[in-house]
């Protein structure tokens, strides 16, 4: 691969899906494209990126496969402390339907746990969230959400955070040695594809969004106008939750921040200027 082609493709990659690759990441697009180009007969990146602008399958392929699909059962405390804290009590309060998107939900660790967490939640208040709950999943990889969709893990993937008491309560084994997890856990679940360079206007409004450790992938421009558009989805006065390491910047008119301590949350506010 020429320092010319790599340029080439990560311009490519950050049009179609936001990702943005650094100087020096060659490696990493020949490791994730090796299996990929020699099952096409795709000799060259050059090659590889004709065949992409004639084929929307081949190019759902390639930014599939250089999508990061790091991920963990209740990754980091503080988020899901803050969700079953303060977040789901405040929700509950209004008696109304609990709305949450899980946005670059992987292969389903983080709406599942979400999920769990309401479980747990209304077993310790009977009669609260009556009105029903709704948790969509979104992610940009076709491969990760059907795996999300079919609901079954490794022993590898299971012991990557998930405790033993939600494992005996939230899913069952089957005869293979992979875990299934429950209906009554995946049943408010939807997953649906979403690039998050495109438009949130056909998935509806939020309480809120849980859009962790994806943003950190896209430039400044592009996770300004993510943030933007996420306001937009949460209903008044919606919260949103992000990574450890991502913070809003420039974006007070539209969030305030809420600290929990320890962690934090961003509070909608209303906004009255020009979008």
């Amino acid at each position: 691969m020429t320092a010319d082609e790599y340029n080439r493709f990560r311009l490519m990659l950050e049009k179609n899906s936001g990702i943005m690759l650094g100087q020096g990441k060659e490696y990493l697009v020949t490791s994730r494209l090796r299996r990929l180009m020699e099952r096409e007969s795709i000799n060259s990146i050059t090659e590889l990126m004709s065949a992409m602008e004639r084929s929307r399958s081949l190019q759902e392929t390639v930014i599939d496969a250089m999508t990061t699909n790091e991920t963990l059962w209740f990754r980091d405390e503080h988020p899901y402390r803050i969700f079953r804290e303060k977040l789901l009590p405040e929700i509950a309060a209004q008696r109304r339907p609990l709305k949450i998107w899980s946005a670059a939900c992987s292969t389903g660790q983080e709406p599942y746990s979400l999920s769990m967490e309401i479980e747990e939640y209304k077993k310790r208040n009977p009669g609260q969230l009556m009105a029903g709950e709704r948790i969509l999943a979104t992610d940009i990889s076709p491969s990760s959400l059907a795996a999300a969709k079919e609901g079954v893990y490794q022993q590898l993937a299971i012991r990557r955070g998930m405790n033993d008491i939600h494992l005996k309560n939230y899913f069952d084994e089957d005869s293979d040695g992979r875990w299934r997890i429950r209906q009554n856990v995946r049943g408010r679940v939807e997953f649906r594809i979403q690039n998050l360079q495109q438009s949130f206007a056909m998935l509806g409004k939020f309480d809120i969004i849980f859009c962790r450790n994806v943003l950190i992938y896209f430039s400044a421009e592009l996770k300004t106008d993510i943030l933007r558009r996420m306001h937009a989805s949460l209903n008044p006065g919606g919260y949103l939750m992000l990574g450890a390491s991502e913070a809003l910047n420039n974006l007070s008119d539209y969030y305030e921040m809420v600290q929990c301590h320890p962690g934090i949350v961003y509070r909608a506010k209303p906004f009255s200027g020009q979008r």
